[in-house]
């Protein structure tokens, strides 16, 4: 299997646009003049966000040094519970299995975000083609092997589809995308659900001339030099997506409806499972129910160990998270848009104060 991966870092552009000088909201002092690393690692998906806080908080607090890496969620969790990292960025939530192993463990909701599907087919970017999970799940278990197959032909009626095989391309490395994607195959897909199931890492059915790659960066790059491909990509890659010029699909949600994310269809979700988020924020927003509900969103999480090794890194943790998910922080508008994520619902973005407070 061929692997597509991309290293550039993405520092330098987002943090251009995003330096701004903003009030401290909420923070307790740190004792000790020392400087306080810490290091953050994970979701892909989440490192852009991070890209832009990390600047404007470090202007803020010259003394908290904030490093940042795109390792997948997988790594995140990991390195958050071994202590390796202060924070492990993931887009997925500790199952309770680890929860019941790693009981420090805090899985905190930083911002709300999406996933697209994207596509490389010659002739078709331009337009937005009709997907739903049986459709993607069958071309990601080999059954689906043609772009012009009938199940993709009633979707899109009076689409000249080719007569091409699908390449379909997924990440290799423990992923919070794959997480999401393959929990919107399980919910809408029950014979999915049966076969392979969800996981940040899963054990994809073997597809004859399908990639892997390495995170968002290597999926667009891998679906932007294979043609007829197909993808999934976190909506923070937005801009990535369309300098590769590649198509994004409507997807169809559990009303029936085919939607593109954006700011009212990946709200109109979140607001559907706002009541039902348990205390540990623990909870999938994939396959929400409603009319205009796009159905492959998430919260973005940081794994944060309630027990840190000094009282400095924890105050240093509290502060910076508890101005994260604040609207006239983390969560302003200036930042997330950027991203294209959406800020906390107050309730949730309470709940993730909650837990902030506990970091000791």
């Amino acid at each position: 299997m061929q692997k597509f991966r991309l290293t550039q870092g993405m520092r330098g552009a987002v943090a251009a646009a995003a330096i701004a000088t903003v009030a401290t909201l909420g923070t307790a002092p740190i004792a000790s003049a020392r400087t306080i690393d810490i290091l953050e690692t994970g979701s892909t998906l989440l490192y852009p966000l991070f890209n832009l806080w990390v600047p404007v908080y470090h202007r803020m607090h010259p003394e908290i040094r904030i490093n940042t890496q795109g390792t997948g969620s997988g790594t995140g969790i990991a390195e958050a519970i071994s202590g390796v990292a202060q924070i492990g960025a993931s887009d997925a939530y500790m199952s309770d299995m680890q929860v019941k192993q790693n009981p420090a463990i805090l899985n905190i909701p930083l911002a709300i975000s999406a996933q697209t599907i994207n596509y490389n087919v010659p002739g078709l970017n331009n337009i937005h083609l009709k997907l739903n999970g049986p459709v993607l799940a069958g071309i990601y278990d080999g059954q689906i092997r043609d772009w012009n197959n009938p199940a993709i032909q009633r979707l899109n009626p009076g689409v000249r589809l080719p007569d091409h095989v699908i390449t379909p391309i997924h990440r290799t490395d423990g992923s919070g995308d794959t997480f999401i994607f393959s929990q919107y195959l399980s919910f809408s897909t029950p014979a999915w659900n049966a076969r392979v199931g969800y996981g940040t890492t899963i054990s994809w059915p073997a597809v004859q001339g399908g990639l892997g790659a390495i995170g968002n960066p290597g999926m667009v790059q891998a679906s932007s030099q294979t043609p007829y491909s197909i993808a999934y990509i976190g909506v923070s890659f937005t801009r990535e997506v369309a300098r590769a010029h590649l198509g994004t699909a409507e997807i169809e949600n559990r009303a029936g409806m085919f939607l593109l994310p954006n700011l009212h269809t990946v709200e109109a979700a979140a607001q559907q499972l706002v009541a039902k988020t348990p205390r540990d924020e623990r909870i999938s927003l994939v396959f929400a129910p409603g009319k205009f509900s796009y159905p492959i969103i998430n919260y973005e999480y940081a794994m944060v160990n309630a027990h840190q090794a000094d009282g400095a890194t924890a105050i240093a943790l509290r502060n910076f998270l508890s101005w994260a998910v604040n609207t006239r922080g983390g969560n302003a508008a200036r930042f997330l848009n950027q991203v294209r994520f959406i800020a906390l619902p107050p309730r949730i973005s309470a709940l993730s104060r909650q837990q902030i407070a506990k970091i000791h």
